[in-house]
C-alpha cells in the first residue's frame, strides 16, 4: 500500500520519473500490496535536487510545509518512501482521492 500510518503522520511510497517536462502526479505503480504513487519530476536525479522537487511538491500537495516532508528511503532511488508529518491516514486519502478524481 502506498499509504501506511506512523508514529508521527503518514509514509508515502513514491515511484520517482526525474527529468519531466513539469512535475506532477502521473498515477500508480505497481499492484495494490506494493503500490506507488508516481510522480514525474522536472528536477534531473543530480545533487539531489529530484529529490528536494520532490518534497516540494508534496509539501504542496499535501498543504504542509517543506520541513514536514522528510525523505525516509531512497535517496539515490527511483523507489522512495517520504514521511508527512502531521497529517492524518484520512487527510492523506482524501488529498490522494482529489488528485483520482481531477
Amino acid at each position: 500500500m502506498m499509504l501506511l500510518a506512523s508514529a508521527d503522520g503518514v509514509t508515502l511510497a513514491v515511484r520517482a520519473q526525474p527529468g519531466a517536462k513539469k512535475t506532477a502526479i502521473a498515477g500508480i505503480y505497481g499492484d495494490e500490496a506494493k503500490a506507488q504513487l508516481r510522480i514525474a519530476v522536472q528536477a534531473p536525479p543530480v545533487e539531489g535536487r529530484a529529490n528536494e522537487a520532490l518534497i516540494a511538491f508534496l509539501a504542496k500537495t499535501f498543504g504542509l510545509p517543506k520541513g514536514a516532508v522528510a525523505l525516509v528511503s531512497g535517496e539515490l532511488s527511483r523507489n522512495k518512501v517520504f514521511l508527512l508529518r502531521g497529517v492524518t491516514m484520512a487527510r492523506a486519502t482524501t488529498a490522494l482521492a482529489n488528485w483520482m478524481i481531477a
